[in-house]
């Protein structure tokens, strides 16, 4: 499968980290730590190869992308050799940028994103692409009645002003086009019934929302853990620091409740109800693209006996973050491939707020997923027989 990715946010750091990653991927420079779909268990010949992906993408930001790289190499985020090493092929994904575009309605701009996407899927002959956004988080939109049926969103597009918040504009745009989308934000995204319905007409999967990267990681872990031995979690409080582009958009009070809303969501569906306590980012310009994040977590055990955990997570995010942009973007195009259409409840593994009703424990998360897989690799064979390989370098 000739596949492709376009990225809404494409000069950011989890953007250009994920594409400096998967060029060096294709030239045998490194290996895929941190890629699930690199792991034996999914290994499936139905997921395009990292060497047949093509980037492109949407961005307000005009920087070159090579240059983009040399600066998250100067921050440690992604190392140097590598930037030098794939160069040229940079400037070759900076040509399939492009400007955010903008029309006089929200319709001339749906159309104007989706002209793009089309022109290219056409300019490089792929067989599919995804749209994955990885642009910056933005505040819960207000409610607006079209945005409970297709008609009535179509018709209110057409008009002057913002019926869609950027997410969902553009994930109007991808479905329009005939491309699956991704959130990997906490932004609304395809979260609204009139895209749900268009995702539905269009036959198209996708699936988010928010990727799972760090302390929310270790809740999932965590949380069963309580659960299953029967403790009483009192309170659970957490901490995070980050710089960067994100940590700066997040200083905006509708940002951060959106995302802080989203980390804690494993807490309650985990435990079943919600312990005491809240989480709180804070912006701290100097550690850049790296992230800290402190949780106390107290709990009671047998006669009520208090007790408490204490744990502290330090990583980079975008080198996190990118290898599970493009895991999303492989299994989403595999499912596309095999007809799958609708919400993708089965990639819950990868996202903090996950579509659908769904297990918040990791291990059960993970073996939906490795089921998932396998069947996008039985579709995809022979005779219905799995196929063997996968879909490596």
């Amino acid at each position: 499968m000739r596949a492709g990715i376009w990225l809404i946010g494409a000069r950011g750091s989890v953007a250009t980290t994920s594409v400096v990653g998967a060029l060096a991927l294709r030239a045998g420079l490194t290996d895929p730590v941190g890629c699930a779909t690199a792991h034996p268990d999914m290994n499936s010949a139905a997921l395009p190869g990292f060497g047949d992906l093509r980037f492109g993408g949407h961005d307000v930001a005009t920087g070159p992308l090579a240059k983009k790289a040399e600066q998250l190499a100067a921050a440690g985020v992604v190392p140097a050799r590598l930037v030098q090493a794939v160069a040229s092929e940079l400037d070759e994904v900076d040509a399939d940028l492009r400007h955010a575009p903008e029309g006089a309605t929200q319709a001339e701009t749906a159309a104007l994103i989706a002209r793009d996407i089309s022109d290219f899927r056409t300019r490089h002959g792929l067989d599919r692409v995804v749209v994955v956004n990885v642009s910056s988080t933005e505040a819960a939109p207000p409610e607006h009645p079209a945005h409970g049926s297709l008609d009535a969103l179509a018709t209110a597009l057409a008009e002057p002003g913002d019926v869609l918040p950027p997410s969902s504009l553009y994930a109007y745009a991808a479905f329009t086009a005939g491309c699956p989308y991704v959130d990997f934000t906490p932004s609304t995204g395809a979260r609204l019934p009139a895209l749900a319905e268009l995702a539905e007409q269009q036959a198209l999967p996708y699936g988010g929302h928010d990727g799972k990267t760090g302390e929310t990681l270790l809740k999932s872990v965590l949380a069963p853990m309580f659960a299953m031995r029967n403790l009483a979690v009192r309170t659970w409080s957490g901490v995070n620091l980050l710089g960067g582009g994100d940590g700066a958009n997040l200083v905006d009070p509708g940002a951060n409740a959106a995302k802080s809303v989203s980390k804690q969501r494993v807490l309650h569906e985990t435990l079943g109800y919600a312990p005491e306590g809240d989480t709180r980012i804070d912006y701290v310009a100097d550690i850049g693209d790296f992230k800290t994040s402190w949780d106390l977590v107290t709990f009671a055990g047998f006669l009520g006996t208090g007790m408490c955990l204490q744990f502290t997570w330090q990583g980079c995010d975008s080198a996190l973050a990118a290898p599970l942009v493009l895991d999303l973007a492989r299994i989403t195009l595999a499912a596309h491939e095999a007809g799958r259409s609708g919400p993708l409840e089965q990639l819950a593994y990868f996202f903090k707020d996950p579509m659908g009703d769904v297990d918040h424990a990791l291990h059960a998360q993970w073996e939906t997923l490795r089921a998932f897989v396998g069947e996008l690799s039985a579709a995809g064979a022979p005779g219905g027989q799995a196929a063997e390989g996968g879909g490596g370098r």
